[in-house]
């Protein structure tokens, strides 16, 4: 199973999704490179597509998707940065967590918003997602 690095970037119930030219939305993130840790290939996936700088990728969870080993990270980001789509990402949006649902997004999207907001608002480990108490060192 392929790993990616996850990006949920937020304020308030609003959240970052990107998409390419004629796809689904997708939170941030991709595959790391080579030798990169995946709190790295966070950063970069982001970076990289969004133009946002990361000052703090904090690990949340990971979960396996139906082709992928999803590692979610939360980002910190200035409050007055704008995302602008670069590379292979041809739009950016910020969605109300709500407005999901009427969206055409990646199958895991939604599951994984409402996983990461559930526990943000009480950490602890999410039925049916392996926690970041244990792994918190492999995003290191």
């Amino acid at each position: 199973m392929k790993e990616r690095a996850t990006v949920l970037c937020r304020r308030g119930d609003r959240i970052l999704l990107v998409a390419r030219l004629n796809a689904r939305w997708a939170l941030p993130g991709g595959k790391p490179q080579c030798g990169e840790s995946l709190r790295d290939a966070a950063r970069r996936e982001l970076l990289e597509e969004t133009g946002l700088a990361c000052g703090h990728a904090r690990y949340l969870f990971r979960i396996a998707g139906t082709h992928k080993l999803h590692h979610v990270f939360l980002a910190e980001i200035d409050a007055d940065a704008t995302a602008r789509p670069a590379n292979e990402i041809a739009h950016c949006a910020r969605i109300d967590r709500e407005s999901l649902g009427s969206l055409h997004c990646s199958q895991p999207t939604p599951l994984i918003v409402e996983l990461a907001f559930d526990w943000l608002r009480q950490p602890r480990l999410v039925p049916g997602v392996i926690g970041h108490d244990m792994f918190a060192d492999i995003a290191a």
